[in-house]
C-alpha cells in the first residue's frame, strides 16, 4: 500500500495514489500520538463541500463596490476640480463679498423715507408692515384654532373619544377667546362692535 500523498483537502484528508483516503497521524499538544484515521469511500466532510454561488446574489452583495458601469475612473480626472466645483467656489466668494459690504442692522434702522430706494429689500419690508394687517392675520389664526377646538368639543359632547392632544385643544378654548378680545375681536373672529364705531 503506497503512502505517497497526492492531494490534501480542506478537512485534512489525504488521498493516496491508490485512491485510499485517510487523515494522517499527528502529534497532540501534550505529546501523545494521534492514530491515522481511514475515511470511508464517498464521504465528504462539510468543510470540503463547495457552496453554491448564485451570480445574481453575488452581484447584489457587491453592488456598491464596482462603481458606475462605463464610467472613466482614471486618476487624472479625479484630481482635477470639476466645473461645478469651480462655479460653487466662485459663488461662495461672491456671497462673502456681499456679506462684507451689506449694511448692518443698525444701518437699516436709520433708513429714512428719502433714501428708501437705496435700502435693501428687507429693510423696506420692515417699514411697510402695517400693525392692523398683522393684528388681523393673528386674529384669523386664533379664530381658526377656536373653530377647530369648538368642533372637537362638539364631538366630545356627542360621545366620541378624543386623543390627548385633542383634549388639550378643547381646554384652550377660553384662552383663545381671551387672546381674541385682547386683539380687539369677538369670539367669532369679527371686529368688536365698540372698536368698529371708533
Amino acid at each position: 500500500m503506497p503512502t505517497e500523498a497526492t492531494k490534501v483537502s480542506r478537512a485534512g484528508i489525504t488521498t493516496s495514489a491508490s485512491g485510499e483516503r485517510h487523515i494522517p497521524a499527528s502529534v497532540r499538544p501534550d505529546g501523545s500520538l494521534r492514530k491515522e484515521i481511514r475515511v470511508r469511500p464517498g464521504y465528504r466532510p462539510p468543510e470540503d463541500v463547495e457552496l453554491y454561488k448564485n451570480r445574481t446574489a453575488e452581484a447584489y452583495k457587491n453592488r456598491g463596490k464596482g462603481g458606475v458601469p462605463g464610467a472613466d475612473t482614471t486618476p487624472a480626472t479625479k484630481d482635477l476640480p470639476s466645473a461645478a466645483a469651480n462655479k460653487n467656489a466662485k459663488r461662495r466668494e461672491a456671497r462673502k463679498k456681499a456679506a462684507a459690504s451689506a449694511p448692518t442692522k443698525e444701518d437699516t434702522s436709520t433708513v429714512t423715507k428719502s433714501n428708501v430706494s437705496a435700502a435693501p429689500a428687507e429693510a423696506v419690508k420692515e417699514e411697510l408692515v402695517d400693525p392692523e394687517v398683522e393684528k388681523t392675520k393673528e386674529a384669523k389664526k386664533l379664530a381658526k384654532k377656536l373653530r377647530q377646538a369648538r368642533d372637537l368639543q362638539d364631538k366630545k359632547e356627542k360621545g366620541d373619544v378624543l386623543l390627548p392632544e385633542q383634549y388639550q385643544k378643547v381646554i384652550k378654548i377660553d384662552e383663545l377667546i381671551r387672546q381674541l378680545y385682547n386683539l380687539g375681536f369677538d369670539s367669532n373672529g369679527d371686529v368688536k362692535a365698540n372698536d368698529a364705531k371708533s
